[in-house]
């Protein structure tokens, strides 16, 4: 049973690591792909935009955005996408521990020191900080522009 167990837990973990292609958002949706003009099915099936695309040939080619945004800008409907990303930032934060007369422990930060009552210092500390890494602009449901980091 523990191996079953073991075996299930890997699997889930390895499939959790699979890449989301614009390949595996068409077979999710075959027939949003199937819908689009050839111009925009071969622009999906690379992962590139043009300028007048549709926001379902931006979905599969790019996958969903994590943020939208709508407005009105010069008398005409807009909408920008915005994609996300995080990036590790290692940073050292100041804890310290003491003690109380009754015998009992106070904890201030990360990690209380085992050998004194009193104890100060920086423990390692990871944060991970989102960053906009791309940008789709779209003018009447349509694509007018889009910026990403490379």
């Amino acid at each position: 049973m523990k191996k079953i167990l073991l075996m299930f837990m890997v699997a889930l973990v390895a499939s959790s690591c699979v890449p989301i292609t614009p390949q595996t958002r068409i077979n999710q949706h075959p027939e949003i792909f199937a819908a689009l003009p050839q111009k925009e099915r071969d622009l999906v099936q690379r992962g590139e935009l043009a300028k007048g695309m549709s926001p379902d040939a931006v979905m599969l080619a790019w996958g969903p955005p994590s943020m939208r945004f709508e407005g009105y800008h010069q008398g005409r409907a807009s909408m920008r996408w915005d994609y996300t990303g995080a990036t590790a930032v290692y940073s050292e934060q100041f804890y310290g521990v003491y003690g109380s007369p009754y015998g009992g422990r106070g904890y201030y930060g990360h990690y209380p020191h085992p050998y004194s009552a009193y104890a100060f210092g920086f423990a390692p500390e990871l944060t991970y900080v989102p960053y906009r890494r791309a940008s789709v602009w779209f003018v009447n449901n349509r694509v007018d522009g889009w910026e990403r980091l490379h």
